[in-house]
């Protein structure tokens, strides 16, 4: 293979005319393909403007019908195999012009595949390496299993959401996509403005448990203050406050309230036709139980529908809550463009939005290795080098 100099390996990875619209338009990024976290976070930054190739297997690995078809919009697909060492090589030579890798392996996986932080830094010293994991890179369970569910059971997270009887699962967006991809992306943005200032990339661990446990902080400063009880449905954010609950409708469905200051509560108290007067002060549970019958019993005489039509317009703080499907076709959501249209699947737009840069529509996913040879192309690769990497079945 060549050995590129050093003014090339500073050269940009970019071969598509159309990446660099976003506030991180330049910066190149290489996935290691995975599951969940890592490829949302990646998928943030292609939305972003980032120029994101996946590291794909050839010919199996990630089932591109599923979720991937989301996560992986916007970005460029090369498949390698990482066991043979010029599948290494390849990867390597896309660390030396990248500003970002991340990978989701378990501890110890990527220095196996000898793409671990240390080789990939010394092949590039300004490189933020940022690695995703459920328990994180050290500590008793950082070589076991686990799910979402696992990560919040252990931060307390899980505990506190749900009826008093039991907790309730929420979905897996506290860890995983939350704690985890989110906490990602800004891991590797903040250690990329220290690696451009100081010349050093460094290792970026995050760890669902601990971004997990970074979420509930609000919680914790509570329970240090005195006004959080560690009990489920006992605060008044968890659903044990009448004016922050979920509440069914006629037709089975269910509203939700989230009027906690008391000019929101007057007004929907007002268009129920409740009376406050005789009540305890709103943050007195001892009016509770009583305000919510009286709820209960008003808002079973409409429809969900019905109900969203009445607090459309004020300050009550009702809303209908609505399916994942029904969401999409939301006027308030229809009308930011909060939901898009890409190659047929509908999926949430990119976010947040940014008045200088934009952010264009993302693109479509790939097919696996759809951009091998574009890719090798531009780090350096003659034809006949990449002829012969898929001949041996390196690349894809």
């Amino acid at each position: 293979m060549n050995r590129r100099n050093k003014a090339a390996s500073e050269t940009p990875i970019h071969s598509d005319s159309s990446v660099g619209r976003g506030p991180l338009a330049g910066v190149s990024v290489v996935e290691l393909a995975g599951l969940g976290p890592g490829p949302f976070a990646g998928m943030v930054m292609a939305d972003w403007g980032a120029d994101v190739i996946v590291v794909d297997r050839p010919g199996g690995g990630v089932d591109y019908a599923a979720g991937q078809v989301i996560l992986n919009r916007g970005k460029r697909s090369i498949a390698v195999d990482l066991k043979t060492a010029e599948g290494k090589q390849v990867v390597l030579s896309l660390v030396e012009r990248a500003d970002i890798l991340i990978e989701g392996f378990r501890p110890g996986v990527a220095e196996r595949l000898g793409v671990g932080p240390d080789v990939c830094l010394e092949r590039n010293p300004r490189l933020v390496y940022g690695r995703i994991t459920g328990w994180g890179q050290e500590g008793p369970l950082s070589a076991t299993a686990g799910h979402d569910i696992n990560y919040i059971a252990i931060t307390g997270a899980l505990h506190a959401i749900g009826p008093a009887e039991r907790p309730a699962v929420p979905l897996n967006l506290i860890a995983d996509y939350g704690g985890g991809g989110m906490l990602l992306v800004s891991g590797v943005l903040a250690a990329m403005v220290s690696s451009r200032t100081t010349g050093r990339g460094q290792v970026v661990d995050a760890a669902m448990v601990d971004g997990a446990a970074l979420l509930t902080a609000i919680m914790h400063a509570g329970i240090a203050g005195g006004w959080w009880a560690s009990r489920r449905r006992s605060n008044f954010l968890d659903g044990a406050a009448p004016f922050y609950d979920v509440y069914e409708t006629a037709d089975g469905r269910h509203v939700a309230v989230g009027c906690l200051e008391e000019h929101f509560l007057d007004e929907m108290c007002s268009r129920l036709g409740i009376e406050r007067g005789d009540l305890p002060h709103r943050f007195d549970p001892r009016g509770w139980p009583q305000l919510r019958r009286r709820i209960s019993e008003i808002f079973l005489q409409k429809t969900r529908d019905e109900w969203a039509q009445e607090f459309a317009e004020g300050d009550a703080c009702v809303s209908p809550v609505l399916s994942l499907s029904e969401a999409t076709e939301h006027p308030h959501l229809h009308s930011r463009s909060t939901f898009v249209e890409v190659d047929g699947w509908r999926q949430p737009a990119p976010a947040p939005r940014f008045s200088e840069t934009g952010t264009a529509t993302p693109k479509p996913s790939p097919s696996r290795g759809e951009h091998s040879t574009a890719i090798l192309t531009g780090v350096g690769f003659s034809p006949h080098q990449i002829d012969k990497l898929r001949q041996e079945g390196v690349v894809n």
